[in-house]
């Protein structure tokens, strides 16, 4: 007999429950992720090396990261709360960071740009309409620090190592970085506590909240992908970059053709079959 229409409904309704709902949210995400992605590394990959980009994009995540941590705070008493991991805040890992690379005065004229004023201004009205709403940004956004964080300080630490040097992995050799060093925290640890809370708060969630939850989850890389591209200096060191490589490349073929003339000119000295010194016995005339 088959399952009425109702039945059908139930079995996926159940379908659902079984699948965490951290593993919804990076479903419902990752075409637009992968986008996101691809936009980091384009913008920021092979620039990063730079201070002062590196700091252009701390700088436009500062504002997003601490409103979300201040939201934590203040719904402290609700299921929200809970997903303020120990060990996770970086508004104050930011903040010592910006100090590092834009001076210790840097908040005196600081002027939030219009492309993050937007964004805070979706995430304070969600904060009014619905808190709940803010969960896709908490995890999305530290998962993506966790992870994607600490592979474009790798990448760094190695672009510095390669300029400078050093090849030291550590903060005390290459400053600016405490935002993605946890100290005696594992990454491990965070993402799996983080995934945990997630998790455990669905579960005290209707199926209507966590349909819109996953929808906002898109946003969340929409509006990303927006303050990324705001991100002042790419261009110009991708210029200061290709200046360079053109100067190494002409360089490189002044070399070449100095090598080239230098070779065969030797070549044309040492193997003149006219000159008496190249062993070549004039040919004599044969007597009548």
């Amino acid at each position: 007999m088959e399952p009425s229409e109702n039945e059908k409904v139930e079995d996926e309704k159940d379908d659902k429950r079984k699948e965490l709902f951290s593993q919804r949210m990076r479903a419902a995400t990752r075409s637009i992720h992968n986008k996101s992605d691809a936009l980091v590394n384009a913008k920021l990959g092979v620039t990063m090396s730079d201070d002062s980009v590196w700091a252009e994009g701390l700088l436009v995540f500062y504002e997003i990261f601490k409103f979300l941590e201040e939201s934590l705070v203040s719904h402290s008493d609700s299921l929200i709360g809970d997903l303020m991991i120990p060990g996770m805040a970086r508004t104050e890992a930011l903040e010592t960071d910006l100090a590092h690379f834009l001076g210790d005065g840097w908040k005196e004229d600081y002027v939030i740009r219009p492309e993050v004023a937007l964004y805070l201004d979706h995430l304070k009205n969600l904060e009014q309409e619905n808190p709940y709403l803010l969960i896709p940004y908490i995890y999305h956004l530290y998962m993506g620090l966790f992870s994607g964080g600490q592979v474009l300080r790798a990448k760094r630490f190695l672009s510095l190592s390669s300029i400078v040097g050093s090849g030291g992995d550590n903060d005390t050799e290459n400053p600016g970085n405490n935002v993605t060093t946890y100290g005696d925290v594992t990454i491990g640890s965070l993402k799996k506590q983080l995934r945990k809370a997630i998790n455990d708060l669905a579960e005290e969630l209707d199926e209507e909240t966590k349909e819109a939850i996953l929808l906002e989850g898109v946003k969340v890389f929409q509006l990303n992908n927006v303050i990324i591209g705001s991100v002042k200096g790419v261009d110009r060191v991708l210029k200061r970059r290709l200046l360079k490589l053109l100067i190494a490349i002409i360089l490189l073929l002044l070399f070449l053709f100095a090598y080239v003339f230098k070779t065969a000119s030797e070549i044309e000295i040492e193997g003149d079959v006219f000159s008496p010194e190249g062993g070549q016995e004039p040919v004599k005339g044969s007597e009548l």
